[in-house]
């Protein structure tokens, strides 16, 4: 699932979690831009919270805009372990919206991200309208937005913790909101661009259809520092992501919120690596 972020929410939290880069637009004839981007990274995190078992992902999504602002975009990933949403083995998000230019430099993008998991359970799908605000301080670039996915069964909670053998509120209906910024700072005369990124969500505690869900423990704070470096049409990126759940406040979680080969959590500390490229 995706900060992401998202080229819609979706896709800004997978750039921001997963490192993907923006694509290089190549434009089609007439008012249409079509962008396109592919990724391999060694965890894919989605909002600091592992959906790979701690393991390699193949991203990647396309994008056509229009002239007037309105967009439209899907992007996928695989998944294993937390993130497989009963029986998925990959992500799918479909995403549109309109962004518009409010003054000079400064442009509101606002939309909604369908995240999909074919394969897993019909009732893990949800929507998650957001609105991004971004523009440059300076040498930086800074974006910072706002999600809420309304009250749907995805987000609620079925089980009242991992170790119920069955669903003790079936149909519960949960709701979640996300808010972040994101900043980065292209280093002169190089290919290297900086970045941070710091994320807050709140809303459902974590035990939805499949026992599991986009947004452990109901509260906590994710964020990354990381480095890109641009050679030709590739880019290199690492990065530095960790949460503030602890072990006691994911222990109800358990052993679902775990890795399935050592059995660590899933939202801890790690650095992360990738290769990207676009057209």
């Amino acid at each position: 699932m995706k900060i992401r972020m998202l080229a819609g929410a979706a896709c800004f939290a997978a750039v921001c979690l997963a490192a993907a880069n923006p694509a290089m637009a190549q434009d089609a004839p007439g008012p249409i831009t079509v962008s396109g981007n592919v990724a391999l990274v060694t965890d894919y995190r989605f909002r600091g919270v592992s959906m790979t078992d701690e393991e390699m992902a193949i991203q990647g999504g396309f994008d056509v805009t229009h002239e007037s602002g309105l967009y439209v975009g899907t992007w996928g990933s695989n998944l294993s372990g937390w993130g497989t949403f009963g029986g998925a083995n990959m992500e799918l998000d479909i995403y549109g919206g309109y962004a518009m230019e409010v003054t000079d430099g400064v442009t509101v993008d606002v939309g909604v991200t369908w995240y999909m998991f074919p394969g897993g359970l019909d009732n893990t799908d949800f929507a998650e309208p957001y609105i991004k605000l971004s523009g440059d301080i300076g040498p930086a670039s800074i974006q910072t937005g706002v999600a809420y996915a309304p009250k749907q069964e995805a987000l609620g909670t079925w089980y009242n913790s991992a170790a119920s053998a069955d669903y003790d509120n079936p149909g519960d209906k949960g709701d979640n909101f996300y808010m972040w910024t994101d900043a980065s700072f292209g280093v002169p005369d190089t290919g290297l661009t900086l970045s941070a990124h710091i994320g807050y969500s709140n809303g459902n505690p974590g035990l939805g259809p499949w026992g599991t869900s986009p947004a452990p423990t109901g509260e906590y704070v994710d964020w990354k520092l990381g480095a890109d470096y641009a050679l030709g049409p590739v880019t290199l990126g690492v990065a530095y992501v960790d949460t503030d759940i602890s072990k006691s406040e994911a222990a109800y979680l358990m052993p679902n919120f775990s890795s399935s080969k050592d059995g660590s959590a899933i939202a801890g500390s790690t650095i992360l690596f990738s290769i990207s490229g676009g057209f």
